[in-house]
């Protein structure tokens, strides 16, 4: 087959199928939201790394969590930009690649991370003596690393089986990014083992670190009820309910993504879920820690009490 076929060395995103004047208005809008995720996630990163009264394990995990995030829109963003201004322009296989790599590297890892952080408000909350031995500085940088390290070899392993695919003439991704079911479809060869694969993987990766979390929260909310005063309580949920909201955000649209059904018009739903995804997503995480952490709050304050003149 491979004999028979040039072989492509670029594809055309199609990104989202719109006239002119609706492209220059999402260039805008979407130019906007990507300048407020870096920024929030900067400012969320600029402040753990001033105010030491935010060098804690969680808060550690937090800007492990930023520096994905930025990450992830850094990765799709300037494309999905690029491509509202020259919608024909085409990207080169090995971007692609490299893109689709680079993807699921950021995904994987914030995955990993989401469950290292329960694993931090579960030993905060229901061992708060031993805490400090628990979570120690040693574990959190190996807690981090191993997230990493593990999103980067999931990742590769996807890679691995996309490398070897043939792509035969100049392909449209009906996509944004460089999604890697969007490209499978596009393969000169039949894929549907590995689709398979991919799906199956998506699901034991999404599906066992969200259990995890799931029995995490279980436990914390029994030792939260055991708890005598209200304001003890109140304080307990408040350093929760943040990370729960940004559970919800990343695993609820990465499950409807990659586990949900398929009837209805799933490539064009998926599609725009995906942009939630990796937009969206990480433009509101940073607003969720700010708005809801009294800490981060109370840091700002500071941080930028000691910039104003005397």
């Amino acid at each position: 087959m491979m004999n028979n076929h040039t072989l492509v060395k670029e594809f055309i995103l199609m990104g989202f199928p719109v006239g002119p004047e609706m492209r220059m208005f999402l260039l805008g809008l979407f130019s906007l939201l990507y300048a407020f995720t870096l920024m929030g996630n900067g400012v969320i990163l600029g402040l753990i790394c001033l105010e030491a009264r935010l060098h804690t394990p969680m808060y550690f995990f937090l800007s492990h969590l930023a520096i994905v995030d930025i990450s992830y829109a850094c990765n799709t963003v300037p494309q999905m930009l690029a491509n509202l201004l020259d919608p024909v322009k085409p990207i080169s296989y090995a971007g692609c690649i490299t893109q689709t790599f680079l993807f699921l590297t950021f995904a994987l890892t914030e995955c990993l991370l989401l469950v290292v952080m329960s694993y931090d408000r579960y030993v905060a909350i229901c061992h708060p003596l031993r805490y400090s031995v628990i979570m120690n500085w040693k574990v959190c940088i190996t807690l981090s690393l191993t997230s990493w390290a593990l999103g980067f070899l999931l990742a590769l392993a996807h890679l691995i089986l996309l490398l070897p695919l043939p792509f035969c003439s100049l392909q449209k991704i009906n996509h944004f990014f460089c999604e890697i079911l969007a490209i499978l479809k596009l393969a000169c060869a039949d894929t549907h083992i590995l689709e398979t694969l991919v799906l199956v993987g998506a699901t034991s990766v999404l599906v066992g670190p969200l259990s995890s979390i799931v029995i995490s929260y279980i436990r914390i909310i029994y030792a939260v009820l055991r708890i005598q005063s209200r304001e003890g309580r109140q304080k307990s949920f408040s350093t929760c309910s943040s990370h729960l909201c940004v559970v919800g955000l990343f695993y609820g649209t990465a499950i409807i993504m990659y586990i949900g059904p398929k009837h209805g018009n799933p490539k064009g739903q998926k599609k725009y879920l995906l942009l939630f995804h990796s937009l969206f997503n990480p433009m509101l995480n940073p607003l969720i820690y700010s708005l809801r952490n009294s800490e981060v709050k109370s840091a700002l304050k500071r941080v930028l009490g000691k910039g104003r003149p005397s």
